[in-house]
């Protein structure tokens, strides 16, 4: 059982922020209506045994005061934060990626996986969304390679997977036993999908069907971002955000016994709660493990964007919000 936990991983900039150092941590008194957001969290464990989280924060774009609260129009870039213990995050100075150099001009890029290059030290590929405008318009999934386990990041040639008619979001990469690798990502007006890569996660091919409908009561709006846990003893299991209207977001559970057929679970595993950073929304999320040395037991952490609903139309401010489980 998922509980979620008073503290923010990743706040936001104040309203009266022009142009916001990625290393602030900024007061918790400061105004904030939803201009700026932190969305998106992937965490990674480095070699040194801490965590590293890459996040994306949502910013105003020239012409377009509402930042978030207007994502479509809104710019966004990729950041990073780092942790000791899985718990406290410090933001890193710089940026990981900007939407200029990762091909979306003024708009926006966005996270979705980060995992390692296959017989290569330290090194590191990013799949990241690359939006070029609003919402409306079609995006890629494109990515980026670190050679210093991942601060610096340099954009790789070409689309790891698009086409003219869709806009995906969320990707998530799983490797398989037979050297190919799976895609799993939001597809627009469908729910996830998945592709298939053979060449080692640079080409995929979409597959047959639709892992996750959007055909629920809890995302019968939509169903994307998922996270996918491998089991040792065989099996996968499923985390994604569902939205069952515009102004209401869940976190979803799903198992598969081969990762193409997929069962949902009948309840969400978070849901938005009044009193909470996700009274709102609580959607796109990265599950790890942790040691809790205080209470001396391993347990699961999970960060999730959260939105706390304060804004018209249950809008509002985006924040990197957590939660704690001794299983997942």
């Amino acid at each position: 059982m998922w509980k979620i936990t008073s503290e923010v991983a990743i706040d936001v900039p104040t309203d009266d922020e022009v142009n916001p150092s990625p290393d602030i941590q900024w007061s918790s008194q400061g105004i904030r209506t939803g201009i700026y957001g932190s969305i998106a969290p992937r965490i990674i464990v480095l070699p040194n045994g801490k965590y590293r989280m890459y996040y994306t924060q949502i910013m105003p774009r020239p012409g377009y005061s509402e930042g978030a609260n207007d994502y479509g129009n809104a710019s966004a870039r990729i950041l990073s934060a780092t942790s000791l213990d899985g718990i406290i995050w410090t933001p890193e100075p710089g940026v990981r990626l900007s939407p200029q150099d990762g091909g979306a001009g003024e708009f926006r890029v966005v996270v979705g996986d980060v995992v390692p290059v296959e017989k290569a030290n330290n090194k590191l590929r990013m799949y990241y969304e690359c939006s070029k405008g609003t919402q409306e318009k079609t995006n890629s999934i494109r990515s980026v390679i670190s050679n210093d386990s991942g601060l610096k990041w340099e954009t790789e040639q070409g689309t790891r997977f698009s086409n003219n008619l869709s806009n995906y979001t969320s990707p998530r990469i799983v490797f398989l036993e037979n050297g190919k690798c799976r895609l799993y990502c939001g597809e627009r007006g469908k729910g996830i999908v998945s592709a298939l890569s053979e060449d080692v996660g640079i080409t995929f091919y979409q597959e047959d069907g639709v892992r996750i409908s959007s055909d629920g009561p809890y995302d019968s709006k939509a169903a994307y971002a998922p996270e996918i846990i491998k089991l040792e003893e065989g099996g996968y299991i499923m985390y994604y955000a569902g939205y069952s209207n515009d102004n209401k977001a869940y976190i979803l559970r799903a198992v598969s016994d081969d990762g193409l057929i997929w069962r949902k679970l009948n309840e969400p595993v978070i849901s938005p709660t009044p009193g909470t950073w996700g009274a709102a929304k609580c959607s796109e999320m990265s599950v790890y493990r942790i040691y809790n040395q205080k209470e001396k037991v391993s347990q699961y952490r999970m960060v999730f964007e959260a939105c706390d609903g304060t804004a018209k139309d249950r809008r509002g401010v985006w924040r990197i919000a957590c939660a704690k489980s001794l299983s997942i």
